[in-house]
C-alpha cells in the first residue's frame, strides 16, 4: 500500500489546482442538490418492532384523531380567576387552531365529550389539538401559525403558552461554541508549527469534507428518514478526525522538509507513511460505527453509516486535497530556518553534527518518569480510572423530550409548566390500546379496562376513555404519578403490560399494548441498553484482532484494549458527574439533569474505539520500529514515545476542542455525547496511551513483542507505518541508476508451487520489449518463476519488481498488468484481444512454448503481431521445459525482426540462475 501511496502523493502534488478545482466544485454541486431537493430531518426516534411503536402504527391507521402528532395549549389566569371565567376567549383560540390547515381537530377543553385537563384550583387548563401528520412530522406553516394565534391570546388576565410534540425542532443548533473550537484547534496547529501558514491547511481540507459530507446528507434527507442528531454528530467528527488525519500527515512532510527533502518527493513519502496509518485509523473508526447495525436499530444504523461515510470522506480528503495544498504551498511550509541554512549552502541541507546532544524534551521526560516504576504507575492509573468511573452507577439512560429542551424556550417553558400546575405526569400519558371488535359492549368493556387500569399504583388519573369510530378499537390514556423518564412511570409501563394477557381473557379483547411517546422512550432505552454487551464484545474483539495484525503481538492487544476499556468508562463516569449530579452545569452550559440520551453509550463506545486505536497505532507503532532495528526494549518505548508524543498530544487536544466546541450548543440529545468523547480522549490520550501503555510495555520487557511463530504466520503483514517505502525509494534509486526495465530479481527467494523446496536466489533484469524463455524441465520452478513475474505468486525474501510495482506490495497491481495465457490456450486469439493502451507496462505470460509454436505454424501473421507487441514495449515470458534451445525457440529467434530481443533464462532449485543470451 505505501508504494501506491507514494505514487498518489506524487500525482496529487503535480495535479494540485485540478484536484482543489474539484474538491470546490463537488462542495458546490454537493449544495446545490442540498438547496434544491430540499431534504428534512426526522426529529422523532422509533424502533420497528417494539410494542410501543407497534401501537402508535395501529393508532395511526384505525385512530388516526390520536395517532397524529399532538400539540397542547396550556391556559393560565393571572388574577386568580378560574378559567371557566374565560371560557370564551378560550373556545375562540381553540376553534381558530382547528381551521388551521393540517389541523385534524381542536376541540374546546371545556366539551363533555373531550374535557380538557384542570388543575386543582381551576386557574389552569390544558387544551388539545391533533395533526394529520404523522408524529415527528411538523409542517412549519401550520406550526408558525398556531404560534401566532396562541401568542395573540395572551392577555392581562389570561396567559396562554403552546406546548407538545409541535415543538419538537428538527433543527441543529450550531452556534458560537462550535466555531471558538475550531479557532482553538487553529491555535493549537500553529503552535504546533510554529507558523500560522501551515496550520490553516487542515482547516480548510477538514471543513471542506465536512461540508460535502453534511450537504450530501440534507440531499439524501429528502428520500431517507435521517436522525437530526445525525448532522450534528457527523459535523463533530468530521471536523475532529479532518484536522487530526491532516495533522498527521502534514507533521510528516514538515519534518521531511526539515531534514532538506525535496518538497515533492516529501509529499509522496508523507502519504506513504502517516498516509498509510491515516488509512488504518479511519478503518477502524468506520468499522466501529458501520458495526452499529448489529444492534438491529435502524435509526442507529443509519447514523452510523452516515457517521462512518463522513470520516470516510475525512481520510479521502486527507489523501487528495491535502497533499494538492501541500504542492500549492510548496517551499512555504519548510521551516524558515532551514530555509535560510540551505539558502546559505547552495540549496542543500548540511548534514547535523554528529557530537550534538539530544535537545531535552518534555516528552523524553515525561516517559521517563512513568516507566521508572512502572507497577506503581499502572496502579496510579487503575485508582484514578476507577474513581472516575464510580458514578457510573447513578448514570440513567432515556430519550430526551421537551422537558430538555433549553430553558426558556417556549417547549420547555410551557413542559415545566404543566409540570408545576397539573403534575410531572401530565408531560409524559401513557396510551393503553386494545383491539375490542370480538366484544358486543365496546362502552362497557372500555369501561371496565378503564376502571382496571386506574386501580393500579402510579396512575394519578384517566385522562381519555374511548373507543375509535368503529368500535374496534379501545384507547385508554392513563396519567402517571412520575414524570416521563421517573422510574416509578417505568414501573408502571411494565405493570400495564404484565397485566395485558389477564385483560385479554377476562375482557375477551386482544392486543393489548402500551403506547405513547412515554412508552416508545423506554421501548428504544431498553433495546439500545440489550444491545450494549454484544456492541462492546464485537469493539473490544476487533481491537484485538486488528492490534494483532498491525504490531504482530499478544501482550500489545492486551494491553490496548483494557485501556480502550478504561477510557470508556472515564467517559461515562464523568458523564454522570455533570448529567446527574449537576457539577460543572454552568461553564458546560447544561440546563437540565437527568437521564442522558439512550444511544449515548453504544456511540461513545463506537467512536472512541475508532480514536483510541488512532493514537495506539501512532504511538506503539513508532516503538515497535524502534525495536525491531535495535532489539533494545527500554530504549525503544522512550525514542518512539518521544518521537511521536508531540504530534499525538496535538491531536488529542485537538479533538478535545472541537468535541467541547458542540458542548456548549446547549442542545441535550448531543451534549452527553460530546462531553463523553471530549472526557474520553483527554484520558485515553494522555493518562493511558502516554501513561499507562508505556509503563505496561517498560513492565513486560522484550516479552511485550512476542507471537507464537504459529500465529505469525497464519497473520497477514499489515503496513500502517509506510515501512515497505524503504523498498520503493530503493527501487527508484535503482531505476534512475540502470534505467526502465520490465523484470527486476534482486536475491529473489520463493517457496516452489506445487513441490517441497525453494526457487532461488534469483538475480537479473530484463528491459521493456523482450521476449523471455524460461527454460527448465523441473514443472515446479517453472510455474513459480511464471507466477512470480505474473504476480500469481509472492517472494518470501529478495527484490521482485515489474516495472515499477513491487511484491508483495503491489501483487494486485503486477496482476491487472500481466496477460496470463495457460496451457492450451488459444495465443493467437489472446494476442490479438490485447488493448493498445499500456502496452508499455504490460507483461505477457504464456506457459507453454508448444503452445506459441503451433500459433505461429497456424497463423502467418502471429510474428508479425509479436514484434508489434515487442516494439511497443510489452515484454513477453514464455516457458519451456527443455534445459536447451528448441526448435520452437530458434524458430522464433530468427522470425523476430529484432532477434537479439529473445533471451532464454535457465532456472533450477538450486541457488544457480543464468541469464543467457538467445544463441545459447
Amino acid at each position: 500500500m505505501s508504494s501506491s501511496l507514494y505514487r498518489l502523493g506524487l500525482l496529487m502534488a503535480s495535479l494540485r489546482w485540478k484536484i482543489v478545482g474539484a474538491w470546490i466544485v463537488l462542495l458546490v454541486i454537493v449544495g446545490g442538490l442540498a438547496v434544491g431537493l430540499g431534504g428534512t430531518f426526522a426529529s422523532d426516534i422509533e424502533i420497528p418492532g417494539t410494542e410501543g411503536q407497534r401501537g402508535i402504527d395501529a393508532l395511526a391507521n384505525r385512530f388516526p384523531e390520536m395517532g397524529g402528532t399532538a400539540g397542547q395549549v396550556v391556559f393560565v389566569t393571572e388574577d386568580g380567576s378560574t378559567v371557566q371565567e374565560h371560557q370564551d376567549e378560550i373556545d375562540a383560540v381553540m376553534s381558530e387552531i382547528g381551521e388551521v390547515e393540517h389541523v385534524s381537530v381542536a376541540p374546546s377543553p371545556f366539551d363533555e365529550l373531550s374535557p380538557g385537563t384542570l388543575n386543582e384550583d381551576g386557574t389552569a387548563v390544558i387544551g388539545q389539538f391533533q395533526m394529520d401528520f404523522p408524529t415527528g412530522v411538523y409542517p412549519a406553516a401550520s406550526v408558525e401559525e398556531i404560534s401566532r394565534l396562541v401568542a395573540e391570546a395572551d392577555t392581562a388576565t389570561l396567559d396562554a403558552n403552546l406546548g407538545g410534540q409541535v415543538l419538537q425542532s428538527a433543527e441543529i443548533p450550531f452556534g458560537a461554541g462550535e466555531i471558538v473550537g475550531v479557532i482553538v484547534a487553529l491555535l493549537i496547529l500553529a503552535i504546533v508549527f510554529r507558523s500560522l501558514v501551515p496550520a490553516v491547511i487542515p482547516i480548510i481540507t477538514a471543513i471542506v469534507g465536512v461540508g460535502v459530507s453534511m450537504l450530501a446528507l440534507v440531499a439524501l434527507s429528502a428520500g431517507i428518514d435521517i436522525p437530526s442528531v445525525t448532522t450534528a454528530l457527523g459535523a463533530m467528527l468530521g471536523l475532529a478526525v479532518g484536522i487530526d488525519y491532516a495533522l498527521f500527515i502534514l507533521s510528516r512532510h514538515r519534518d521531511q522538509l526539515s531534514q532538506g527533502d525535496d518538497v515533492r518527493d516529501s509529499i509522496g513519502k508523507a502519504l506513504a507513511t502517516s498516509g498509510s496509518a491515516v488509512i488504518f485509523a479511519g478503518m477502524t473508526v468506520i468499522i466501529a460505527l458501520v458495526g452499529l447495525f448489529i444492534t438491529g436499530i435502524p435509526f442507529l444504523t443509519v447514523m452510523g453509516v452516515a457517521a462512518a461515510a463522513t470520516v470516510a470522506l475525512s481520510v479521502v480528503v486527507a489523501l487528495t486535497m491535502l497533499p494538492a495544498m501541500m504542492g500549492i504551498f510548496g517551499e512555504r511550509l519548510r521551516p524558515r530556518r532551514i530555509r535560510r541554512r540551505m539558502a546559505e549552502h547552495g540549496g542543500t541541507l548540511p548534514a547535523p553534527d554528529p557530537q550534538a546532544s539530544p535537545r531535552r524534551s518534555l516528552g523524553r521526560s515525561w516517559v521517563r518518569l512513568v516507566t521508572k516504576v512502572p507497577a506503581l504507575t499502572i496502579l496510579v492509573v487503575i485508582v484514578g480510572v476507577g474513581a472516575l468511573a464510580v458514578p457510573i452507577k447513578d448514570l440513567e439512560l432515556a430519550l430526551p423530550d421537551l422537558g430538555t429542551e433549553p430553558t426558556g424556550t417556549a417547549a420547555r417553558d410551557t413542559y415545566d409548566l404543566v409540570a408545576e400546575e397539573f403534575g410531572p405526569g401530565y408531560n409524559g400519558p401513557l396510551l393503553v390500546t386494545a383491539d375490542i371488535i370480538n366484544t358486543t359492549d365496546p362502552l362497557g368493556v372500555v369501561d371496565e379496562l378503564e376502571s382496571d387500569v386506574a386501580a393500579l399504583e402510579n396512575v394519578k388519573e384517566i385522562q381519555l376513555a374511548t373507543p375509535n369510530r368503529g368500535a374496534d378499537m379501545a384507547v385508554v390514556v392513563a396519567i402517571p404519578e412520575g414524570g416521563p423518564t421517573d422510574q416509578s412511570t417505568k414501573d408502571l409501563v411494565a405493570e400495564l403490560r404484565d397485566r395485558a394477557d389477564g385483560w385479554e381473557r377476562e375482557l375477551s379483547i386482544s392486543d393489548v399494548t402500551v403506547t405513547g411517546a412515554t412508552a416508545v422512550g423506554i421501548d428504544v432505552t431498553d433495546k439500545l441498553s440489550s444491545a450494549l454487551l454484544p456492541f462492546a464484545l464485537f469493539v473490544v474483539g476487533l481491537s484485538l484482532i486488528l492490534l494483532a495484525l498491525v504490531f504482530r503481538s499478544i501482550w500489545v492487544p492486551l494491553k490496548a484494549s483494557v485501556g480502550y476499556l478504561f477510557s470508556v468508562v472515564a467517559a461515562f463516569g464523568v458523564t454522570a458527574m455533570v448529567f446527574e449530579y449537576g457539577w460543572f452545569n454552568g461553564p458546560l452550559f447544561v440546563d437540565v439533569n437527568g437521564p442522558v440520551v439512550s444511544f449515548m453509550p453504544i456511540m461513545v463506545m463506537g467512536v472512541l474505539f475508532g480514536l483510541a486505536m488512532d493514537y495506539e497505532v501512532f504511538l506503539v507503532s513508532r516503538m515497535r520500529e524502534e525495536f525491531v532495528h535495535t532489539g533494545d526494549a527500554r530504549g525503544a518505548i522512550e525514542r518512539g514515545f518521544t518521537a511521536n508524543a508531540p504530534v499525538v498530544t496535538a491531536a488529542a487536544l485537538i479533538m478535545v476542542s472541537v468535541f467541547a466546541g458542540f458542548v456548549t450548543s446547549g442542545w441535550f440529545m448531543l451534549q452527553p455525547i460530546a462531553v463523553a468523547l471530549a472526557v474520553g480522549v483527554l484520558v485515553d490520550a494522555f493518562v493511558v496511551r502516554m501513561t499507562f501503555v508505556p509503563a505496561v510495555l517498560a513492565l513486560l520487557g522484550r516479552h511485550a513483542w512476542w507471537l507464537p511463530g504459529w500465529l505469525s504466520r497464519a497473520l497477514p503483514t499489515v503496513d500502517v507505518e509506510g515501512e515497505g517505502l524503504a523498498a520503493v525509494l530503493e527501487h527508484r534509486r535503482w531505476t534512475e541508476a540502470h534505467g526502465k526495465l520490465a523484470l527486476r530479481l534482486q536475491d529473489t527467494v520463493a517457496p516452489l508451487l506445487g513441490a517441497p523446496g525453494t526457487l532461488g536466489p534469483l538475480t537479473g533484469a530484463i528491459a521493456p520489449g523482450t521476449l523471455l524463455v524460461v527454460r527448465d524441465p523441473d514443472d515446479a520452478a517453472r510455474a513459480t518463476f511464471l507466477a512470480l513475474a505474473a504476480g500469481r505468486h509472492r517472494p518470501t525474501s529478495g527484490v521482485l519488481a515489474v516495472h515499477d510495482r513491487l511484491a508483495p506490495d503491489d501483487v494486485a497491481a503486477i496482476q491487472a498488468r500481466t496477460h496470463w495465457i495457460g496451457a492450451g490456450e488459444q495465443v493467437s486469439e489472446r494476442l490479438a484481444g490485447l488493448s493498445e493502451h499500456g502496452l508499455d507496462r504490460a507483461v505477457v505470460v504464456i506457459e507453454q512454448i508448444g503452445d506459441l509454436a503451433h500459433a505461429a505454424a497456424t497463423d502467418d501473421t502471429l510474428v508479425e503481431r509479436l514484434d508489434a507487441l515487442l516494439e511497443a514495449g510489452a515484454t513477453v515470458i514464455v516457458g519451456s521445459r527443455k534445459d536447451h534451445p528448441i526448435d520452437a525457440e530458434r524458430h522464433l529467434h530468427g522470425a523476430l525482426r529484432v532477434p537479439d530481443r529473445l533471451l532464454a533464462l535457465s532456472v533450477q532449485r538450486s541457488t544457480a540462475s543464468t541469464l543467457e543470451g538467445a544463441h545459447a
